[in-house]
């Protein structure tokens, strides 16, 4: 091994950079410290001491050696976007004279449909909370404004009592990498937040000041991990077996928009989301609601499938129907 290890205070320059000068999220740096620990901790036993001592060839071993580990693929691509994000930072900053992961091909991870939660599933979820007591009209405004307005969780609690504009039924939301987005607040989310405002919060706050939306028993706001434990006991409560987050109302609220009928760049603009492939996986809909949708529209082939679905249904299908001309 040659000279000083040098891989901490890169790393140190590369997460101040990060947060300073791309304006990355807490959660999103901590994500690249930890990435990149365990990166160098799999190259010094290897005899490497500093960013300039790693091949294409050890971080191409490093993320083969992560899925022989049985690292879950969205893992493996996390870290090699961490390697590769350290490694264009140091060339730029010409500490290091050439880039170990330039071209390297990112882990393809296997597309997964997002969990949903039917409208019957909603309706049991929202209306879950005890609305006679404080905690309940904070719980019930947090479920509709979520599913109404498909924020994240972090978003919910950090909402600031001056980001919601009940009048014009929208919400101001700060998502990733700190961009500022408004969204629209439906009615029955609108409802329930001017109740939690005006009974709810008042007996939370306790008489602390502060201004944040969603507060805790103590009056402090509620923080993420809170709001996942409450997302679990309303789930078990309204009879939801299968496992669930908080983000699954996220995707229930953009997958029911576009069953709807909704522009998927507007549900793009809702979610926040910086490129339009991210929201298309949102674009998958049920075998029913594509016949329902096909029947409704086509002209000719569409009225065929309606009329066949009927005959399944007791009425008299289309070769029924000729029979009785």
């Amino acid at each position: 091994m040659r000279g000083p290890d040098t891989f901490g205070s890169h790393v140190d320059a590369f997460l101040a950079y990060a947060r300073t000068e791309q304006g990355l999220a807490p959660r999103t740096i901590e994500a690249y410290q930890q990435d990149l620990n365990d990166f160098i901790r799999f190259l010094r036993p290897r005899g490497a001491v500093g960013p300039e001592d790693v091949t294409r060839a050890a971080v191409t071993l490093y993320l083969v050696t992560l899925r022989r580990r049985g690292r879950a693929p969205a893992t493996v691509k996390r870290r090699a976007a961490a390697i590769r994000s350290f490694y264009h930072y140091l060339l730029r900053e010409q500490l290091i004279s050439s880039d170990p992961t330039l071209d390297l091909g990112a882990p393809k991870l296997p597309r997964r449909l997002p969990k949903t939660l039917s409208v019957e599933e909603i309706d049991r979820l929202l209306t879950s909370p005890d609305s006679s007591r404080p905690e309940g009209l904070r719980d019930r405004a947090m479920l509709e404004l979520m599913y109404s307005s498909g924020l994240r969780v972090s978003e919910l609690v950090g909402l600031n009592l001056g980001d919601v504009d009940l009048g014009a039924e929208l919400v101001r939301c700060i998502g990733k990498g700190d961009k500022e987005r408004f969204v629209p607040v439906g009615a029955k989310a609108v409802s329930a937040l001017l109740s939690y405002q005006r009974s709810g919060r008042p007996a939370l706050a306790r008489r602390r000041v502060t201004q944040a939306l969603f507060l805790s028993r103590r009056g402090r706001r509620l923080t993420r991990q809170g709001c996942w434990k409450l997302f679990k006991q309303y789930a078990k409560k309204a009879r939801i077996i299968r496992p669930l987050t908080p983000h699954v109302l996220r995707h229930s609220f953009a997958t029911h928009l576009l069953e709807g009928g909704a522009d998927l760049r507007a549900v793009q603009e809702m979610l926040g989301h910086a490129s339009i492939g991210t929201t298309q996986i949102y674009t998958h809909v049920s075998r029913d609601h594509l016949r329902g949708v096909y029947a409704r529209a086509h002209p000719r082939d569409g009225m065929r499938i309606a009329i066949r679905q009927r005959g399944r249904g007791g009425v008299p299908g289309r070769s029924q129907t000729r029979r009785g001309r």
